[in-house]
């Protein structure tokens, strides 16, 4: 027993004396927090955003913290983001993603190559390809909708939450049009699917922080199980997609056994279908609260600009609709950018100044704190304003300021660099092609007239879309004259 107290009173002593460094005159300002090795761990997972804001406040643009025995330093400066999403040598994606990968998913590859598999997405989500994708894309999106509805009278009205309305249509249309799976041509499979996804997807935080308890351990444990028993076809059946037939193929080609290849599939399901339907349920949560901007945007699609029929091109110009979009995601989404720094580095600011950053520590960007809610660059970044990306003329506004000078980066949901999704095309048109067909089928209101944007559920700060803390319900029923 005595000898059991001494290791685990060394190894506190080893954290400790490891964890308790001092910051060199040219390293960025330093905040440990005050608990060994822990650091600010709780507050960072707790509420990213406010934490952040904080240390922002104190430290400036560039800091380093203690988080849980590593040190991450915090970039919040928008002018010097190219120095950290341009340094590919001393900077890297893959490590930091390979230990989410394993917590997250159980999933750990032979040959992890991310530049590869992008490659195979690119050529997929691209040109002639991402039409195709598109199309398919639209039409389950149709039948989607017309199941949801056709058992309803003109009179009738349907409730839901919006929430839920919204990602179970989206990620059913994703999951047919890139993974397939379709029964007997009533999308049985997609709502399996998407049934266990969900419960996933309501513990992926704790996984990601491998934070679960042991009840949680076990219901995550046979959910991933039941999601990999789901997914074990894709990419092998002939309804699959190209690019789901090509990863499969890559993965086969790298000595990736089956069990694997089913692990990636749920790796791929998360990150095609994860953010999609929050977006779309936060568009149109913002247009059902924002009567002006709804407005705006029915005016805009009643107009010669959008065709007469019931879908909406991807070619067609809708820069109002397009401008909602655009603040929606300023407002929700919220990914960190993280990299391992390989080898000592020196981060070259915007405004002069230089910072060394010590090999074996991450780097981390925040674009949600800024350039996204900085108020001097967007005025009152906490309100939504539709016509924010609008010049007077109408037109799409691209010229934002910061310190007096011109932004590359003012608002930066899909990324940027090596960083960038390379799905993004695809997954704008389909959230745009939905929330059309919604408010050109259905009419859908707020169940209370009164009801306000739901707060954001700030445990997931950092994991892409926000998503809200409660539901905001709705109901809605087909249109007696599908016309704006």
């Amino acid at each position: 027993m005595i000898w059991a107290i001494l290791l685990l009173l060394n190894g506190i002593m080893f954290y400790y004396f490891l964890s308790n460094r001092t910051r060199s005159k040219r390293e960025p300002p330093l905040d440990k927090g005050v608990i060994p090795w822990l650091g600010h761990a709780l507050d960072f997972g707790k509420d990213a955003t406010k934490f952040l804001k904080r240390m922002k406040q104190k430290h400036g643009d560039i800091f380093t913290v203690r988080v849980a025995g590593r040190y991450v330093t915090v970039l919040l400066d928008p002018h010097s983001y190219d120095s950290v999403l341009e340094d590919t040598k001393s900077l890297d994606f893959s490590r930091y993603a390979q230990v989410l990968m394993d917590r997250i998913f159980n999933l750990k590859l032979p040959n992890y190559k991310p530049e590869i598999e992008k490659d195979i997405m690119r050529r997929h989500f691209q040109g002639e390809s991402l039409l195709c994708l598109n199309h398919v894309m639209e039409n389950h999106l149709q039948k989607l909708l017309t199941l949801e509805t056709e058992a309803l009278n003109q009179s009738d009205w349907k409730h839901d939450g919006l929430f839920h309305f919204c990602y179970s249509l989206m990620f059913r249309a994703g999951y047919l049009t890139l993974f397939g799976g379709e029964e007997n041509n009533n999308c049985a499979d997609a709502a399996k699917v998407f049934t266990e996804y969900h419960k996933f997807d309501g513990l992926l935080i704790k996984l990601a922080r491998s934070t679960l308890k042991s009840g949680e351990k076990q219901t995550a444990g046979l959910v991933k199980q039941r999601l990999w028993e789901l997914l074990a076809q894709a990419g092998l059946r002939e309804d699959s997609s190209l690019w789901m037939q090509s990863y499969r193929h890559h993965l086969e080609e790298e000595g990736a056994d089956k069990e694997t290849q089913r692990k990636a599939m749920l790796l791929q399901l998360w990150a095609t279908q994860g953010n999609v339907g929050p977006a779309a349920f936060w568009l149109l949560t913002f247009l059902l609260t924002h009567s002006e901007a709804m407005r705006a945007v029915r005016k805009e699609f009643q107009s010669d600009k959008v065709s007469g029929s019931n879908t909406l091109n991807h070619q067609e110009e809708t820069p109002v609709f397009d401008s909602v979009l655009e603040e929606t995601l300023r407002l929700t989404a919220a990914p960190f950018i993280t990299r391992e720094v390989l080898q000592d580095k020196t981060l070259h600011m915007a405004d002069g100044q230089e910072y060394d950053l010590r090999k074996g520590d991450r780097v981390c960007l925040f674009p949600f704190i800024s350039p996204q809610m900085d108020p001097e660059i967007h005025v009152e970044p906490e309100k939504f304003k539709y016509d924010r990306f609008l010049k007077a003329d109408g037109t799409v506004k691209k010229d934002f300021f910061k310190g007096g000078r011109r932004l590359k980066y003012y608002t930066m949901p899909w990324g940027a660099g090596t960083n960038a999704c390379v799905g993004k095309p695809f997954a704008i048109q389909s959230i745009r092609q939905f929330v059309f067909m919604i408010l050109f089928h259905l009419d859908i209101e707020l169940q209370d007239p009164a009801a306000q944007v739901p707060e954001v559920d700030v445990s997931r700060y950092g994991f892409g879309m926000l998503q809200p803390n409660k539901e905001l319900q709705i109901r809605y029923k087909r249109r007696e004259h599908v016309l704006f």
